[in-house]
């Protein structure tokens, strides 16, 4: 049986939340404002593939933080919502950290961005610890 809302560690909940509400946030952004979100990871001048995948990610995002907050009331169905986005976050930090190797544009997106991806995994592994 599904653990409600009163059953689910307030800090958590509210840590999940805010990580969904972020990822809604950054899905906005990637999807709906690509070019100019784009610069804010490191990406100045964006090419119509660097704009395709910034507005597939985007779409991601949005999913995942609209079925992070449609598990908010239940503590299952949330801990499943974190897990898929502590693994996408996961994915996420392997994919810009392949980008140390590079240089220019590839290195400065990965040290931008791939602490985030890190740290985004890490907060829902302890997320998941206390859910």
């Amino acid at each position: 049986m599904a653990q409600q809302s009163s059953d689910i560690d307030p800090l958590a909940r509210s840590a999940a939340l805010a990580i969904a509400g972020a990822r809604l946030g950054i899905g906005i952004a990637a999807f709906g404002f690509t070019r100019r979100a784009l610069p804010l990871v490191g990406i100045d001048e964006p090419g119509s593939s660097a704009v395709a995948f910034a507005r597939m990610a985007g779409g991601r995002d949005l999913a995942l933080g609209m079925h992070a907050l449609a598990a908010a009331g239940d503590r299952d169905r949330l801990r499943e919502a974190t897990l898929i986005g502590a693994l996408v976050d996961v994915g996420d930090a392997i994919a810009f950290g392949a980008g140390f190797r590079g240089t220019g544009e590839a290195r400065r997106v990965a040290i931008r961005n791939a602490p985030l991806g890190v740290a985004a995994a890490i907060a829902g592994a302890w997320i998941l610890s206390r859910l």
